[in-house]
């Protein structure tokens, strides 16, 4: 019986400063054609964990846009002030992505052939912008590197302006 009462006591302090936020990345949206949502937990009034899920929705051939077809990205947010507004943070993240790569055969130029699927480490900077309201902004620029896979691009960014609301 004391376990239960410990291990309840322990997931209700866990909850007690539950502020959760979901987010749309609206620069990714109207510049490259990606859409890209976020949720976000805060553990502390400091940090926080989250995961965001990016979905490319422009055409392989075409001449701007990510690499990455579809990327899963856990992260973790430690933020460095605990102003009720305006907040500064840096990242740490795990971005799981997928894609197609061009061959490399020189009679196939612009056929791409090379799906890959890899695990990028990265780390990156932004600020937040809180209204009393619930509503939130944020933007943030990071890069990670892939880990595994050798058709895959070395370097994956990390970028967003988004929009969303705190609840």
């Amino acid at each position: 019986m004391k376990k239960l009462i410990l291990a309840f006591g322990l997931l209700v302090s866990s909850l007690s400063y539950a502020q959760q936020e979901i987010k749309l990345d609206i620069g990714d949206v109207l510049i490259v054609k990606n859409l890209e949502f976020s949720y976000e937990n805060y553990m502390t009034e400091s940090s926080s964990f989250g995961i965001s899920a990016s979905f490319n929705l422009k055409d392989q051939e075409a001449d701007f846009r990510y690499n990455e077809n579809t990327m899963i990205t856990p992260y973790y947010r430690n933020y460095f002030s605990t102003n009720e507004q305006w907040n500064f943070f840096g990242e740490a993240f795990l971005g799981i992505n997928s894609g197609k790569e061009e061959s490399d055969e020189e009679n196939n130029p612009g056929v791409y052939d090379n799906k890959y699927t890899d695990g990028a480490l990265g780390v990156a900077v932004g600020t937040k912008y809180i209204t009393e309201s619930g509503l939130t902004i944020d933007v943030h620029a990071g890069i990670g590197r892939n880990l595994f896979g050798s058709d895959s691009p070395t370097l994956v960014p990390r970028l967003g302006v988004n929009i969303g609301w705190r609840f």
